[in-house]
């Protein structure tokens, strides 16, 4: 399980996850931040991070549930996924 953000300025990634984590992650140049997540269940934190900062932050958010299956996190389906998390893997 993946999380992929995107970023169109250099500086997005860094002060998005450097704000959810409370740490720098030194991603001044990145524009393209992924992380494996061993609990698919902690991807609903930085799901909901990103809903609802979505209009402070020019950042796209890709998740990964199955293998070269990728969907778009937007404001329309950020919930709806959150809880297809928590129906899917109920542990």
């Amino acid at each position: 399980m993946t999380v992929n953000l995107f970023s169109e300025s250099p500086n997005q990634l860094n002060d998005f996850l450097s704000r959810f984590y409370n740490t720098d992650f030194g991603l001044e140049k990145k524009k393209r931040w992924e992380k494996k997540y061993a609990n698919p269940v902690e991807i609903a934190d930085i799901i909901g991070i990103y809903i609802d900062n979505i209009d402070l932050y020019k950042l796209n958010m890709w998740i990964s549930l199955d293998k070269d299956v990728y969907i778009h996190v937007t404001n329309e389906n950020g919930n709806d996924i959150i809880k297809y998390l928590f129906e899917r893997f109920p542990y």
